[in-house]
């Protein structure tokens, strides 16, 4: 598994990379971020992964977020992808913000030419973990999982339909259930067609009602976020949640907005929440 290092950096006593591969699930080269806290040079540590929102990059959360400190004082590894492939040349990919490239919304696609690329569930939740198990000093048994708006419904439902492969989930701000609102709604209809049936299998909340996991999972939401009420719907979650037994800590907080001045408020309650879990 060859990676190609773009860049690397000292910051907080460890190793801030970027790089990237060749990804079979995508059929593009895929960028990634990697952050090494100071322990992983005396042993492998647990890796928690972000799943960035729309129009991000791997490089949004790792420059914006400010976690590389906390992730350094939890002694864990800090993983974070592209949220689409990019430049497979397809009608339509580049037309929108919300659709097509910057916009994988981190499921498997199956309708056509969507199929053939838009694969970033795969890419998550299989290969992303298997090239850095292999080529970074990460153990292979803790992993964790937690993501941005159109991420934090990545990682939900990453969480929820592969409760054995991700130990922690967290959100900020996700699409609970993007079957019902027009992100969703849009970007489901292109990738997977016009089954609305088939759709339940990468909502959030309709995860949640079928097969709740046995940890608790963390949601922290904005009051003022300018998404809340035409695309998030974290009342849906909540009552998912209630359906199925599901552990649910959702924390709404006023005046705050969809921004990464949100996540940089509570990004180290989300560590925390992963640390006692990944590392005991």
């Amino acid at each position: 598994m060859a990676i190609t290092t773009r860049s690397e950096h000292a910051c907080f006593g460890g190793r801030m990379g970027f790089y990237s591969h060749a990804s079979v699930e995508t059929s593009t080269d895929m960028a990634f971020a990697v952050y090494l806290p100071p322990q992983a040079q005396a042993a492998p540590m647990p890796a928690l992964y972000y799943l960035a929102g729309l129009t991000c990059t791997d490089e949004t959360f790792m420059i914006k977020a400010g976690a590389q400190r906390l992730a350094a004082e939890h002694g864990l590894a800090l993983v974070a992808c592209d949220t689409s492939p990019r430049g497979l040349g397809y009608s339509g990919e580049d037309e929108a913000y919300d659709f097509g490239t910057g916009a994988g919304f981190y499921i498997d696609a199956s309708a056509e030419p969507w199929t053939k690329g838009y694969r970033m569930a795969s890419y998550v939740n299989a290969e992303l973990p298997a090239l850095i198990e292999a080529e970074f000093p990460i153990v292979t048994d803790r992993r964790g999982i937690f993501g941005h708006s159109m991420g934090g419904h990545g990682a939900l439902v990453s969480a929820l339909r592969h409760p054995d492969r991700w130990a922690s989930v967290s959100a900020f701000a996700p699409i609970c259930n993007p079957g019902q609102v027009p992100w969703g709604e849009k970007a489901f209809s292109n990738y997977l067609g016009d089954d609305r049936e088939a759709w339940k299998a990468w909502d959030a909340s309709e995860l949640m009602r079928a097969q709740p996991r046995a940890d608790t999972i963390l949601v922290d939401q904005g009051t003022a976020d300018q998404f809340l009420e035409r695309e998030l719907h974290p009342e849906a979650l909540e009552a998912a949640a209630a359906d199925s037994g599901q552990k649910l800590t959702l924390r709404r907080h006023e005046g705050y907005d969809h921004s990464y001045w949100f996540i940089q408020s509570f990004v180290a309650d989300h560590i925390a929440h992963h640390a006692r879990v990944l590392r005991g």
